[in-house]
């Protein structure tokens, strides 16, 4: 079964990466800490720093660079949405060793000053926002934006802090930030619909149907699937009778791939715009019951 993002996160946010003093407070001494090397349970990267052995590839490399997991890897790890993270990114303190270059390419480093996280691996969370502010355009970081407030990862007040500290461009997509989003296609599609200057209302519930993403002036329902693959008969049998439902009281139903939305997003904005022109009730609003 697939974790929440808190499940992702009580795992992601512990103790994986220590130095010699660190294993040698809990309690190990040398000789036990020289066994569990041998065995598995740890690894040792490099000088003083032993990584635990489910700690996966990722921490191991932010370790083996000498700088803690951050930014978009950090955010999906958590399960947060991200669009895209071509290579692993890490913060590394200004002060740190540079990295050899083989491993210049396997990583995006964001150098800066010391992290104030607990630890070793991962920055903290609002580090990790602030990086992924700058590192993505502006669509994909409100969909990053989107997500972590959909799934209560910080408060409206906490973001406030953390663009308190980024370049004012910025303060644009904290006005725009919309927890009800439950995915990156669904802060995309609302951006496509802003840009159309349609009238439009989320996570609208209409009895017999349940709750849908989208209803567009009064009529049209868009929903914007999470995944871009199917999920199976039975999730398809169901979305055809709540469109089937929709239609018997008036409502029109699109369903857009996401991967469409994400990676096509000027040509769905073409399409939605002229799907709502030429469907578009004439002579008053459709029949509601």
């Amino acid at each position: 079964m697939e974790q929440t993002p808190r499940q992702r996160s009580a795992k992601v946010f512990t103790h994986v990466v220590f130095s010699r003093d660190d294993l040698l407070r809990t309690g190990l001494s040398g000789r036990q800490i020289t066994s569990a090397v041998r065995s598995g349970r740890l690894t040792r990267l490099r000088r003083d720093r032993y990584v635990r052995g489910d700690a996966g590839d990722d921490v191991m490399l932010a370790a083996q660079i000498g700088g803690r997991v951050t930014c978009l890897s950090l955010l999906r790890m958590l399960g947060i949405f991200v669009l895209e993270v071509e290579r692993l990114h890490v913060h590394v303190p200004r002060n740190g060793s540079r990295f050899t270059g083989h491993r210049r390419g396997r990583a995006r480093v964001h150098w800066g000053e010391a992290s104030d996280s607990a630890f070793r691996h991962v920055t903290t969370l609002a580090e990790a926002i602030s990086h992924s502010v700058r590192c993505q355009d502006a669509r994909a970081a409100l969909a990053t934006l989107d997500s972590l407030m959909h799934h209560q990862f910080v408060t409206r007040d906490e973001l406030t802090a953390i663009f308190r500290l980024l370049p004012a461009r910025f303060g644009v997509l904290l006005r725009l930030v919309d927890p009800s989003a439950a995915s990156g296609p669904e802060t995309f599609m609302r951006l496509i619909l802003r840009t159309l200057g349609v009238q439009y209302e989320t996570q609208v519930w209409i009895p017999h149907v349940g709750y849908v993403d989208f209803v567009v002036e009064g009529w049209l329902i868009i929903e914007c699937d999470s995944k871009e693959f199917h999920e199976g008969w039975e999730k398809q049998k169901e979305d055809r009778a709540r469109d089937i439902a929709a239609a018997r009281v008036g409502y029109v139903t699109v369903r857009p791939l996401a991967s469409d939305i994400l990676h096509a997003t000027s040509d769905t904005q073409t399409a939605i715009g002229q799907m709502i022109e030429a469907l578009r009730p004439r002579g008053g609003a459709p029949h509601r019951s």
